[in-house]
């Protein structure tokens, strides 16, 4: 098993360290928080590190303010924040005592929407950064064992990526979307019912990439349209599902303004679809789609200083992913061959937003030009040349 994936947010967390008393690493559960931090200590001072899930580090929290002034030399850590949201209190009263910069790294499991506290109490001291489980950038110069497969199939999520086996990888899989639904979200204060919540995420499996529709899903809960919207909501905040919203440019056209909801890991997508391996998945109607949701999440969260959306006509005539950051626009369109076949109606779209370059994104580890300023990549390398792009 590999012993440590370098993390591609470690320039921008030390960035925040230095401008904010604050810095907040969000994310998921299990996606190599705390294990970056660990990481990180070593080029900190010292680092004291308090795990909330942990009674034994709560009681030590018993008078807060105590505890942080007499750690006031160290680097603190606070994992799994939105469990005790009172300490964003004292944490400011800490900081406005001495405004130190880089005195304090919080991890939570929740959005910075669901942790609201730090949004009223920590303004102007605090700074937010995302983790995503493993991005392809990230595994393919430092994992020997890597292969595009076996990151589509497994995702990217540490214990499920770097599993001995498909097996074991299923296992713990499993076990995280049981947690996530019975334990996780109860201790965000989320009074739902399991049974519902699994069956959702199930319907948003078996529609991945499709146009979010929630009459029809209210319909088969046999719940109300702001009861879904609501749970999308919560899948959302604690990074579960991405919805992505349609492109509405200023013209004579009809377009879609319905988000698409995807689930943002693929072997949690795969495993909620029990997918067991993958040649199943070859042969699975999700393929397509689940090659779309690996393209667009790696894409989305490389190029963060980007606005993301997709498009589509009430015609059907769309493109997966467009990059819009100024007046500047990028067209990505995802296909699962490796020698893809696009249709009028894509040309069409592509007339109608004029990007500056189009990337067809396939499952293949070459690129080569089909026509001017409209690629066909891998993955890796159509990231490679978004980030070259990113200095428009």
């Amino acid at each position: 098993m590999q012993s440590y994936i370098d993390r591609n947010i470690e320039k921008t967390v030390e960035l925040n360290r230095k401008v904010f008393p604050v810095t907040a690493i969000l994310g998921p559960r299990q996606c190599g928080k705390s294990t970056f931090v660990k990481k990180l200590s070593a080029k900190l001072p010292s680092l004291v590190y308090i795990d909330l899930q942990n009674t034994e580090d709560v009681n030590k929290l018993t008078d807060p303010r105590l505890f942080f002034k007499s750690n006031e030399q160290s680097v603190i850590c606070l994992d799994e924040i939105q469990r005790l949201p009172f300490l964003f209190n004292d944490l400011r009263s800490i900081i406005d005592s001495n405004r130190a910069n880089g005195r304090f790294i919080i991890l939570g499991s929740a959005s910075p929407n669901l942790i609201q506290k730090s949004a009223e109490t920590l303004a102007g001291r605090i700074g937010f950064v995302e983790l995503t489980p493993f991005l392809l950038s990230e595994l393919i110069n430092t994992d020997s064992t890597f292969s595009l497969q076996k990151y589509w199939f497994k995702g990217g999520f540490p214990d499920s990526y770097l599993a001995n086996s498909d097996k074991e990888s299923k296992l713990w899989r499993e076990n995280f979307i049981r947690t996530y639904v019975e334990r996780d979200l109860l201790q965000l204060g989320f009074q739902l019912p399991s049974l519902q919540l699994s069956r959702l995420l199930t319907m948003f499996s078996h529609t991945q990439g499709q146009l979010f529709n929630s009459n029809k899903l209210a319909e088969s809960l046999g719940v109300t349209h702001p009861t879904i919207r609501r749970y999308l909501d919560l899948f959302e905040q604690t990074y579960l599902v991405r919805t992505l919203q349609p492109y509405i440019p200023n013209i004579k056209k009809r377009l879609i303004k319905s988000p698409k909801v995807y689930i943002r890991d693929s072997g949690i997508l795969h495993q909620l679809l029990q997918i067991n391996d993958f040649n199943q998945l070859m042969g699975h109607p999700v393929f397509g789609s689940s090659w779309e949701g690996v393209v667009i999440e790696n894409i989305i969260t490389e190029m963060n200083d980007w606005q993301s959306f997709f498009y589509r006509t009430s015609t059907g005539e769309e493109v997966d992913l467009v990059l819009i950051k100024g007046e500047h626009r990028i067209a990505i369109e995802c296909k699962v061959s490796s020698a893809p076949h696009l249709s009028k109606g894509f040309w069409n779209v592509i007339e109608d937003i004029a990007p500056e370059h189009t990337f067809i994104v396939v499952p293949i580890n070459e690129s080569y030009l089909l026509k001017e300023n409209v690629t066909v990549a891998g993955l890796i390398q159509t990231i490679t040349q978004l980030k070259q792009l990113n200095n428009f």
